[in-house]
């Protein structure tokens, strides 16, 4: 856990896109090979970068509420880390890739999808609140910079499976791997992830049913993501 502590020591000490990068890759630097968790902070380290290069070209519409919505979502992953450095359970949606980030039967494409499943199904369309409260806008005002963001992982999603799935022969044979691979669809998550913060958005109105909206979002995310890192045989 010392490199997570890293991270726990340095929280709140950079801002904006450029302070996540730096907190990630220094979060990044400690994790053992084949750590569940480092294999999705290195794949979402690099769909951050790639936000901040957006953002330096001026490709998003409002550079500002971009660079708000991908602080404030990238928060929920960080805290996320911080509350197992901390000994605290984080979110449902997260625990399946926190309690078997080391199982040598989970293979790392597993352990990048889950995780970029927690922070999709879950973790966006809460990030869109907060950034809706702390811009006081309504989620409509964000719908050009949500896209463009989602975007961005999609175009990187070819690239992370080339890189994170076994060997041709390999994947052919997999089976069990190609049904989970076929199982999980990043364009249907970010769908939902929209539909989830507009309907978050117009509970506003009813905090208890809100509340417990929130609450089956991450078992039901967290759900997913256990089935996910189910176990392959070699």
């Amino acid at each position: 856990m010392a490199q997570l502590q890293r991270l726990a020591e340095c929280t709140g000490s950079a801002h904006g896109v450029d302070g996540v990068v730096a907190r990630m890759r220094a979060l990044g630097a400690g994790f053992p090979a084949g750590d569940g968790v480092g294999v999705f902070n290195r794949v979402y380290l690099s769909v951050t970068e790639e936000v901040g290069r957006h953002v330096e070209r001026g490709l998003f519409p409002d550079s500002g509420a971009a660079i708000t919505l991908d602080v404030l979502f990238a928060e929920r992953y960080l805290r996320a880390v911080e509350a197992v450095v901390a000994d605290r359970r984080p979110p449902a949606c997260w625990r399946p890739l926190f309690q078997l980030r080391r199982h040598p039967g989970v293979r790392p494409l597993q352990f990048a999808l889950a995780g970029i499943n927690a922070h999709i199904g879950h973790d966006l369309p809460l990030a869109v609140m907060d950034a809706c409260r702390t811009l006081g806008c309504e989620p409509a005002d964000l719908e050009d910079e949500f896209d463009r963001v989602g975007d961005i992982l999609v175009s990187l999603e070819e690239s992370i499976r080339e890189e994170l799935m076994p060997g041709p022969d390999l994947f052919q044979i997999a089976d069990p791997l190609t049904h989970l691979l076929g199982s999980w669809s990043l364009d249907r998550a970010r769908d939902s992830a929209w539909a989830t913060a507009l309907t978050m958005w117009a509970l506003n109105e009813l905090p208890a049913v809100a509340d417990e909206f929130r609450e089956r979002l991450d078992g039901a995310v967290g759900l997913v993501g256990r089935m996910l890192l189910t176990p392959l045989p070699d």
